[in-house]
């Protein structure tokens, strides 16, 4: 059971990580401008049966019941993965086996309470980036914690031995990841994904004009500096920008990554997997940029964000629960070419 679980609850957490995003660039992350209700009613339909006093209640905010429904569907699945998660904590707690040990469930516990508060404030504090875009990190890493939790119940340490020094570039890549991860939430959530509109150009430059004190500081209003003034376009073209860079970087190092994984025994299957995800995630992004924004194809980025996670997750999870190689690895090369 403990295991069935596990995987439903990672299958939902990248559910819900996808239905975020459906919902953010819908503009529908206000479809409620309270919280945990709707407009101080239990359900949508309630809000729009009774449209007159919501309204009055809230003015300012006129009942979209299209947008409502997004958002409350949204909390209903967190809702459903947060009780699960507790389900999940009690059975660890209460089976005390390898595999099930009850640090891990526990700490998601607190996780995914912390991402309900997240939740909570992305709301109240209308929409601030720095909320928002921790609340999409929120969700990927209660999605990453629960996969090891799912993974560390297959067979996935089962294999040869793997040297220390793929374990530390595998861990790099996974640390590398999660920062162009957030810096793609900084992008989403200042709504600064076509700020340059083409591409492999910036605004048909190089180095267009930025505005990186403003576009990096997190203690302000959507739209706004700290000052309270607009945020400028230069702004918003910094931060895309340096999400172009650190995918250029990152992806350099992913790709390096997938071919000493390929040729690490018993990693293999990692590497390919790698190759193909990373692949993926380039050739949407591009067409993000090519095709201004397409909705499927923006929800598709937050996917393979989620896929380059969970195949670097079950890379680490692999070669931190093998043995330790005492030899130093040759992917693949014989000791007399090593020497020649």
């Amino acid at each position: 059971m403990f295991k069935t679980l596990s995987i439903l609850a990672a299958a939902l957490a990248l559910g819900i990580v996808l239905l975020g995003a459906y919902v953010r660039l819908n503009d529908a992350g206000l479809g409620c401008p309270d919280w945990p209700g709707c407009y101080g009613h239990v359900g949508v339909p309630e809000a729009v049966a009774d449209r007159a006093s919501a309204e009055a209640a809230f003015p300012g905010k006129p009942v979209e019941p299209h947008k409502a429904w997004l958002e409350m569907v949204h909390r209903y699945f967190a809702t459903s993965l947060g009780f699960l998660i507790l389900v999940l904590s009690a059975l660890a707690w209460r089976q005390r086996k390898p595999g099930t040990i009850p640090g891990l469930p526990t700490a998601l516990v607190g996780v995914v309470i912390f991402q309900g508060m997240l939740g909570m404030w992305t709301v109240t504090l209308l929409l601030k980036p720095v909320i928002v875009s921790l609340h999409l990190l929120g969700g990927l890493t209660t999605f990453a914690l629960l996969s090891v939790m799912a993974l560390r119940q297959t067979r996935i340490a089962e294999g040869p031995a793997v040297s220390p020094l793929v374990r530390r570039f595998a861990l790099l890549g996974l640390v590398l990841l999660a920062c162009q991860i957030a810096l793609g939430a900084w992008t989403s959530t200042n709504y600064a994904a076509l700020a340059c509109p083409d591409f492999p150009l910036c605004k048909g430059s190089l180095h267009p004009d930025m505005d990186y004190p403003n576009a990096f500081h997190v203690l302000r209003e959507l739209g706004h500096t700290a000052d309270g003034a607009l945020l400028s376009n230069a702004a918003l073209t910094a931060i895309h920008f340096t999400h172009r860079v650190g995918a250029a970087l990152v992806g350099s190092l992913l790709l390096l990554l997938a071919l000493v994984l390929l040729r690490a025994p018993g990693l293999r299957l990692f590497g390919g997997l790698l190759l193909v995800a990373l692949a993926a995630q380039i050739t949407i992004g591009i067409s993000i940029v090519i095709w201004q924004l397409p909705l499927p194809l923006a929800v598709m980025h937050n996917g393979g964000a989620a896929l380059l996670l969970l195949v670097l997750v079950a890379a680490n999870t692999a070669a931190r629960t093998r043995p330790v190689a005492e030899a130093a690895p040759t992917f693949g090369l014989s000791p007399a070419s090593l020497h020649s």
